[in-house]
């Protein structure tokens, strides 16, 4: 069966180009002009990946109110946004909100695919994990492949498939410094430094929200970030 992605885009031109060359690869597409009817037809199936633009209609930061919406209903469903916006303070902003990974329209589309397509793979390895490497235990970190699920200190980790795989990276090895194209590879993404070092902040984050002394991830200045081994 067809990957199902949705298009949350208000121009009607932009929105058709972007499906027909996403149904040229293989997917099945869903088309939406606005967030309420993205969020109605998701009320009753989410697709397998969402791309979405800010500006929806009048609704000058409806793609970021629609990801929120996604995010809180799903922790793993692959989100990108896709969007004329180009500043750094709207793409911290996605990232914040949960998007796995945050686009420019003047992306060709051979990069486009490729960026979907590496997160769709991400999600075949969740399904078929290799046996021998299925789980990771470090100290109060329990992170399950096969269900795609981490906990720290037997509390739940709500984390998007772009940070479950950078923690991944980071947690196989402790000790080890991941420089941050080395994250990228673990990840299956493109992206730029920036955005690596708001996926990492994001990451901790939400252990910190859980353990406000929490300190496993060091950033190792002009190299990358590592995983600390507790003690005590």
């Amino acid at each position: 069966m067809s990957k199902r992605i949705a298009i949350v885009e208000d121009e009607q031109a932009i929105r058709e180009n972007y499906a027909s060359a996403f149904r040229r690869e293989g997917y099945s597409v869903e088309m939406y002009d606005a967030r309420q009817p993205a969020i109605d037809a998701f009320d009753a199936r989410l697709p397998d990946l969402v791309v979405i633009d800010i500006n929806l209609k009048d609704d000058v930061e409806g793609g970021f109110e629609l990801c929120r919406v996604l995010r809180s209903r799903s922790a793993d469903l692959p989100i990108i946004f896709l969007t004329a916006r180009d500043s750094e303070f709207d793409a911290v902003s996605g990232l914040r909100l949960g998007a796995d990974d945050y686009l420019t329209k003047d992306i060709s589309l051979p990069h486009l695919m490729a960026r979907v397509a590496a997160l769709f793979r991400r999600l075949d390895v969740m399904k078929n994990p290799q046996s021998d490497e299925n789980r990771v235990n470090r100290g109060s970190l329990e992170l399950d492949i096969d269900r795609m699920t981490v906990r720290w200190k037997n509390q739940p980790v709500a984390l998007t498939l772009t940070e479950f795989w950078m923690v991944h990276a980071l947690a196989r090895y402790p000790g080890h410094v991941k420089n941050r194209q080395q994250l990228m590879d673990a990840a299956q993404a493109v992206l730029d430094d920036n955005t690596i070092t708001s996926h990492v902040k994001r990451i901790r984050r939400k252990f910190v929200a859980l353990d406000p002394d929490f300190s496993s991830i060091e950033t190792v200045y002009g190299m990358g970030y590592r995983w600390l081994t507790e003690t005590g």
